[in-house]
């Protein structure tokens, strides 16, 4: 009786059964895969359903799907199956531009604000499966070209610089280069101020701009995606702007601009644990770039497996110009074919009121073949010409007096050169070493410097650096030395090889010192 009474004086609680993910089809929703019948509507009401159920996947199968811009919300799934197609439209007005606090007045002028599929402020997002993606980009870029030529838009960054403390205000990129500029064009995907975000195994196609772009954001996943993205100019793959915790793997990026492109907007933002593994790069500029835009801390930055082809700049370029602060930085292991340049390592004072760094960076089981043509003859976009031809520029590693380098490490390292320099073509005396530009406001790139006096590496205003395991070779001969050693303070080579055509004279010290010669 007693164990009965108690029995019914325990209170029974039933938990609420969780709701499952909802899963919705395209087609179902009554959206229309004839590659003519515009989307959104259909579409963006999907997604919105599914997040205000709490989560679940928005499922695109066999078909064309067009459609202007996509706002993700959180714990939704954008799945595009394989033989469907997510066609982005190429009417301008179809997309709508977000707003960004995030990033201080007249910075982030090279990305625009809209895409085809944005995520703002949401968490646990993913797009996947084994579709595809088409910005049809160049179509869209022509419109807004078109509009803006007969007075119908503005361009934002025009408007944006109207107000600014430069007189007179820079020209926006549509007048200099007659190309609408970045902020009138669209990307792929856009994410910004997310917290989980997986892109996988998808083929991404045709932006009017950059491809992949993140922005202030946690926790990234891009894995297995091959990216085409060379439509039309500033055509970067990937760009990761002031984000951290990120894992880039498995991914082929063919680009009309770089390949995937390390960018901070920010003074106070710390960019860490990246790593960008396993992965396959073509670009008309530079495969793997931090930079230009430098303003905040990058750490813990791991880029290793990675296969360079047919890239005009450079394979690996690390560059803080505006204050960024750089360190513990590893590449290890890049095999690069037919690539303009190896290596560029820059730390000027272009923009911003820090003074930034670059330390503790390791490079490390390096390969690569410099054409003595470009590299980018057969794209359709190439990168821009210099004013006049130039023998071929070394591997540059330079600061500034008063901005050094410090604590680099080559070890491992294999360049082949072309060789063929001209003293004709371009030349610097090797007593006249103050020839060089300092450039110390110039825009980054491994050409910034003109003709340079040697041929392999170039280092200037460096403290703390070490050649280890470095095999050069020569096609045919140069007259330039491989190495030239500029203001640089405690350098060390081990193990250095050279080519049996041009054995001598190949290290050049002036102003610098060294603990080990070869």
């Amino acid at each position: 009786m007693t164990a009965s009474l108690l029995v019914c004086c325990i209170p029974i609680c039933f938990a609420a059964k969780p709701k499952a993910p909802l899963t919705l089809s395209a087609s179902e929703c009554g959206a229309a895969g004839d590659g003519k019948t515009l989307n959104t509507e259909v579409l963006q009401a999907a997604i919105d359903r599914i997040g205000q159920a709490g989560g679940g996947t928005l499922v695109l199968r066999d078909g064309c799907f067009l459609t202007g811009g996509l706002f993700l919300r959180s714990n939704v799934e954008l799945r595009i199956e394989a033989g469907a197609t997510l066609l982005g439209s190429t009417n301008p007005y179809d997309y709508t531009a977000i707003n960004m606090d995030n990033i201080p007045a007249g910075r982030g002028m090279d990305s625009s604000r809209m895409g085809l599929i944005v995520a703002q402020g949401v968490d646990n997002v993913k797009i996947s499966g084994y579709g595809t993606i088409d910005g049809q980009g160049r179509a869209l870029a022509l419109q807004v070209d078109s509009l803006f030529l007969l007075g119908v838009v503005q361009d934002p960054r025009q408007a944006m610089m109207t107000g600014s403390r430069v007189s007179p205000p820079p020209m926006p990129q549509m007048n200099t280069r007659r190309r609408p500029s970045e902020l009138m064009r669209q990307k792929l995907v856009f994410c910004t101020e997310c917290n989980g975000v997986i892109i996988e195994n998808l083929r991404l196609r045709n932006s009017s701009v950059w491809g992949v772009s993140f922005d202030s954001c946690e926790n990234v996943t891009i894995r297995d995606v091959n990216i085409h993205n060379r439509a039309y100019w500033n055509n970067d793959g990937i760009d990761l702007t002031d984000s951290k915790h990120v894992r880039i793997t498995g991914c082929n990026i063919d680009a009309a601009d770089d390949g995937i492109c390390l960018k901070s907007n920010r003074d106070d933002a710390v960019n860490e644990d990246i790593v960008i593994s396993d992965c396959t790069i073509a670009s008309s500029a530079s495969a793997i770039k931090f930079g230009t835009a430098s303003f905040g801390t990058w750490r813990n930055v791991r880029i290793r497996g990675i296969r360079v082809n047919d890239t005009f700049r450079s394979a690996i370029a690390i560059e803080s110009v505006d204050g960024a602060k750089i360190e513990d930085v590893s590449v290890d292991g890049v095999v690069a074919r037919n690539t303009g340049n190896a290596i560029f390592i820059r730390l000027g004072k272009r923009a911003g009121e820090g003074k930034g760094y670059i330390r503790n960076v390791r490079i490390c089981n390096l390969s690569c073949e410099i054409p003595f043509d470009r590299p980018d003859v057969d794209y359709d976009i190439r990168g821009p010409i210099k004013d006049t031809y130039h023998n071929q520029y070394p591997c540059s590693i330079s600061g500034l007096a008063d901005y050094r380098v410090e604590g680099v490490t080559i070890e491992n390292v294999e360049l082949i050169y072309p060789g063929r320099s001209s003293k004709g073509m371009g030349y610097i005396p090797l007593e006249r070493l103050d020839l060089v530009p300092e450039q110390e406001r110039g825009y980054p790139e491994y050409s910034m410097f003109g003709e340079l006096p040697a041929w392999a590496f170039y280092v200037r205003h460096v403290d703390d650096i070490t050649f280890r395991n470095v095999r050069l070779f020569l096609l045919e001969e140069d007259y330039r030395p491989a190495f030239v050693l500029d203001d640089v303070k405690g350098a060390s080579f081990d193990n250095i090889s050279l080519p049996l055509i041009q054995s001598e004279g190949q290290l050049f010290l002036h102003n610098s010192t060294t603990r080990s010669v070869f």
